[in-house]
């Protein structure tokens, strides 16, 4: 019975395909591409650095740029509309003593409304999405790319605020993750299938649309791996006891992260320390903390090391912010990248808190 009613359906289709070419027949559960709206993309070289690229509603368009602003074309959406900043590519300092209050997060993973939310929630930026934490400094431990729908939007609104921030005396520090490094090297697994309508458009590479000839992907490769801030060492999966055992500095292991972050992972690999620098026990990778495999004399080795009373790290999730070894390793990855909420860490002084989604704040 069932191979009689699948040939009068083949049948029917045949004949439907004849008389109505323009129909496409689509099985029952095929989920038709949106509509997507995406950009801006501004490359740097064959002549387009004046270009602005655009995704609305499926369709490529661009504009000029015009005194270094970038404006949207009609029917694009609320995608952002930034101004370029010349400064954007020179590398900021790593370490910084007397600051105030200081807010961290990590692993927003193209996330742009949860981590929208949190920001104002506790007053970081204000309605418009403006710097609005004074003096301060904010730090995202890495992993903007990957998994979540709007990571463009992540990235432009970051750039911007990097601006702002140092306008208003204050800094935002946007540390490089594994996922940073992966998109680079053209490690695509965790891509948002979504992009896909935006690489047939541009005739790119997912990893083209960032690379050290584009305007956000230049911004990036200026950025550091990890961060000294008062007594907190910040940065995105965590330090080993091998990086004390080989006894590196923090300015000199930013430096070569810059340096070798569009190399290949052969070429890595086959360098004893890029390859600890770049993968398992590195900075970027290392999930030591939450596997029991230090002891506390390890943890307070490594403080000691740095001269610090905490390490703030991202990169292994959790439900909320958490302290481990007494507050030492503090764990800020609170699984932004579901879509559904998360939480920030707030310093003033040595005061810890939880910075809740819902605005509230809880002493860690």
């Amino acid at each position: 019975m069932k191979s009689i009613i699948s040939l009068i359906s083949i049948g029917l289709s045949v004949l439907f395909g004849a008389l109505f070419p323009s129909i496409t027949f689509a099985a029952d559960n095929a989920v038709l591409p949106p509509s997507i709206t995406d950009g801006p993309y501004v490359f740097l070289n064959n002549g387009d650095e004046n270009t602005a690229y655009w995704i609305c509603q499926s369709e490529l368009k661009q504009t000029s740029i015009e005194a270094n602003t970038l404006i949207r074309p009609a029917n694009c959406g609320d995608l952002p509309e930034p101004k370029l900043h010349t400064e954007a590519v020179i590398p900021d300092l790593d370490t910084f003593t007397h600051v105030g209050k200081i807010v961290a997060l990590s692993d927003v993973h193209g996330q742009f409304d949860i981590m929208i939310n949190l920001l104002q929630a506790h007053n970081v930026i204000d309605a418009d999405h403006h710097w609005n934490f004074g003096d301060g400094h904010m730090v995202m431990t890495g992993d903007m790319f990957d998994r979540g729908h709007q990571v463009n939007e992540v990235l432009w609104f970051l750039y911007a605020l990097d601006k702002e921030a140092q306008a208003a005396g204050g800094r935002l520090h946007l540390l490089m993750g594994n996922h940073e490094q992966m998109v680079f090297r053209g490690d695509l697994r965790y891509v948002n299938e979504r992009y896909q309508v935006s690489l047939d458009l541009l005739s790119r590479s997912y990893a083209s649309l960032y690379d050290k000839d584009t305007e956000i992907g230049r911004w990036l490769r200026s950025k550091n791996t990890i961060v000294k801030i008062n007594n907190f060492l910040f940065m995105h999966g965590g330090i080993s006891p091998e990086w004390v055992e080989r006894k590196l500095d923090i300015s000199s292991v930013n430096h070569l992260l810059r340096q070798h972050v569009d190399d290949t992972k052969e070429v890595l690999k086959n360098n004893e320390l890029l390859n600890f620098l770049f993968f398992t026990n590195g900075p970027t990778w290392y999930r030591g903390y939450f596997e029991d495999a230090l002891q506390g004399s390890d943890v307070d080795s490594i403080l000691r090391y740095f001269n610090v009373d905490h390490v703030v790290v991202g990169h292994t999730s959790q439900d909320r912010v958490i302290g481990l070894y007494n507050n030492k390793i503090i764990a800020i990855d609170s699984s932004i990248k579901n879509g559904k909420s998360g939480e920030l860490l707030l310093i003033n002084s040595d005061k810890l808190t939880r910075g809740l989604y819902n605005g509230d704040q809880v002493q860690l």
